[in-house]
């Protein structure tokens, strides 16, 4: 059964702009105003965080907006106090919606002695209150078992083929999806598959983390236009590198889509200088004004998708129907109308 009460959104302080589009969104689908729920969330002067809710929440449906992007224990901090203070407050369910799960890439222990931090983030969002969790494109699926509540992750992919079909609609027969390393293959056959298009991949081997000291092709790239699909872009440093490996062998054009734009330290410098033509990535992490005024960055929505599983969540229908482009399709006509 649906749930009797309307879907209440409240918005920390890592990505405001998306919560409203959020909003804006569920606002357009619903026929009604929907507004992020009035809320106070601010440091006092030791710079712990104080939460306070100004409207009333007994037995609502929320839904937290909160990527624990950079700087990733503030904003993780943020999202544990917001579900302390609606817990606290008798909602009925409170969803965190993490567009950007943070700590994801710390998913095993891959030598002695070394935590596995996505698990312990996930036991803190249970802990805190949180009944369900709504994210994307997390950095190992396997994460969804860390958690004893429900988890919706969704994916990236059925709007990057949107993305694809409709910008290189004149060359889709050139296009070549490539994986930046072996682990990921599945990311990028799912993409490839999407449009049509074949595979290939970039095999690097690392001395230490943060450093690539040899990359191998493997697959024919001469006269392709390559499309380099990965989940995460930090630093750029291995991305840029492996656009400059492509176009030695051959690439007409390097572009790349990227899920979570991190873009810390050089990374929007190393972009642009950069061989590749464009790196594309989504709105799940808060972009500086630095990735706004980048040329040959740009940046793909995730409101209508998020606004829409936000609502089947809510009344008890399908997430895993955003998975499928027919369905993303229509949400989002307004930018690919015509694809």
């Amino acid at each position: 059964m649906p749930a009797m009460t309307e879907p209440k959104l409240i918005a920390g302080n890592a990505n405001r702009p998306l919560a409203s589009a959020i909003a804006r969104r569920m606002s357009m689908h619903r026929g009604m105003n929907v507004a992020p729920v009035e809320a106070r969330v601010e440091r006092f002067n030791d710079q712990e965080i104080f939460v306070e809710v100004y409207e009333n929440v007994r037995g609502e449906d929320m839904f937290i907006i909160q990527p624990t992007s950079n700087p990733a224990n503030d904003n993780l901090m943020e999202l544990l106090i917001m579900t302390d203070a609606l817990k606290r407050s008798s909602a009925a369910r409170i969803t965190a919606v993490i567009p950007y799960f943070g700590y994801a890439r710390q998913d095993r222990r891959a030598k002695a002695r070394t935590p596995i931090s996505a698990k312990l983030v996930a036991n803190l969002l249970t802990e805190a209150g949180v009944d369900r969790v709504l994210t994307l494109d997390l950095h190992a699926a396997q994460i969804q078992g860390f958690f004893d509540i429900p988890v919706d992750n969704l994916y990236a992919a059925p709007v990057f083929a949107l993305d694809i079909k409709h910008h290189f609609r004149d060359r889709q027969s050139d296009l070549l999806v490539i994986s930046p390393d072996v682990g990921g293959v599945a990311r990028a056959r799912e993409l490839a598959q999407r449009i049509g298009a074949p595979l290939a991949i970039v095999d690097k081997r690392r001395e230490k983390p943060g450093e690539v000291a040899e990359m191998t092709v493997i697959g024919e790239v001469a006269g392709k236009t390559c499309i380099i699909v990965d989940d995460i872009c930090d630093t750029a440093g291995t991305l840029c590198k492996a656009a400059q490996v492509l176009t030695e062998h051959g690439a007409t054009e390097v572009h790349a889509y990227i899920t979570h734009g991190v873009l810390s330290g050089p990374a929007v410098e190393r972009v642009q200088a950069s061989v590749m033509k464009s790196l594309v990535i989504t709105d799940s992490i808060e972009p500086s004004d630095k990735v706004k005024s980048a040329s040959n960055i740009r940046i793909v929505p995730t409101a209508p998708m998020f606004a829409q599983a936000i609502l089947n969540i809510w009344n008890g229908t399908s997430v895993s129907s955003l998975f499928e482009v027919d369905t993303l399709g229509p949400i989002y006509e307004g930018l690919y109308s015509g694809t």
